[in-house]
């Protein structure tokens, strides 16, 4: 890659089409999520190596509760699997994984796995690893607003005081950078709910490969159609 090509300070990545993946080849869904762990490493491979210093990942959203109870037995088995296979791995390449979203509504098996990897990776300071699990943003920031009305409802806050960095600190994600880079495989062209109010100037990046495939070269070639992109927020670019 062009040692000039700005790099995005923080990429999210939408993760789709494990499914489709393993039917094309005869196979369950779970198969796909399997050979899916691949691409996750590939992405945490190739965010290290350009320099990313925050890579979010929809892992699990509230909408995919309505999947076979099989295939979400068998996501969650692999969660809790991956953890223990890659903790030590990450801790070792400087990676401190944290987790948004809603942890009650997982088994207490889950959530003390979930703790482990974040508890041993804490260290880490060369990239953030964030697993959107459980995650929607719609109750994000349902959540944040509640928080606000209750510090109004206090009296601690008056409603014209709200300001868009205040509902912005009041989100799950009120400790990182809004994504720069927004990824979707699959060539499905939609958010699906994820990082709504985050992405008010993300670059959105969809690519027809499915995640299984979505291998080192995919990601450098959407850091590179990035770098191209003029970031622009809403004003014009000065001649």
């Amino acid at each position: 890659m062009d040692d000039n090509v700005n790099i995005p300070r923080h990429i999210a990545i939408i993760m789709d089409g494990n499914g489709r993946w393993a039917q094309s080849r005869g196979e369950k869904r779970l198969y796909g999520h399997m050979h899916g762990v691949e691409s996750v490493r590939a992405a945490i491979r190739s965010s290290l190596r350009l320099g990313v210093r925050y890579l979010t990942l929809y892992v699990f959203s509230t909408e995919n509760w309505g999947r076979p109870a099989e295939e979400v037995d068998g996501l969650m088995e692999l969660l809790c699997k991956s953890i223990v296979n890659e903790a030590e791995e990450l801790a070792c390449q400087g990676v401190a994984v944290q987790v948004i979203g809603e942890r009650k509504a997982m088994s207490q098996q889950v959530q003390e796995h979930l703790a482990l990897i974040e508890q041993e990776t804490a260290s880490g300071d060369k990239l953030t690893l964030i697993l959107a699990l459980n995650y929607g943003s719609r109750q994000e920031i349902t959540d944040a607003v509640r928080r606000l009305a209750g510090e109004v409802a206090a009296g601690r806050l008056h409603p014209e005081e709200i300001t868009p960095e205040q509902i912005s600190e009041a989100l799950y994600t009120a400790d990182y950078p809004d994504p720069d880079l927004i990824i979707r495989t699959s060539g499905e062209c939609r958010l699906s709910n994820f990082l709504l109010w985050q992405a008010a100037y993300s670059e959105l990046y969809f690519t027809e490969i499915l995640w299984p495939d979505f291998d080192d070269a995919a990601f450098e070639r959407a850091v590179a159609e990035y770098g191209r992109r003029d970031r622009r927020y809403g004003l014009v670019t000065q001649e």
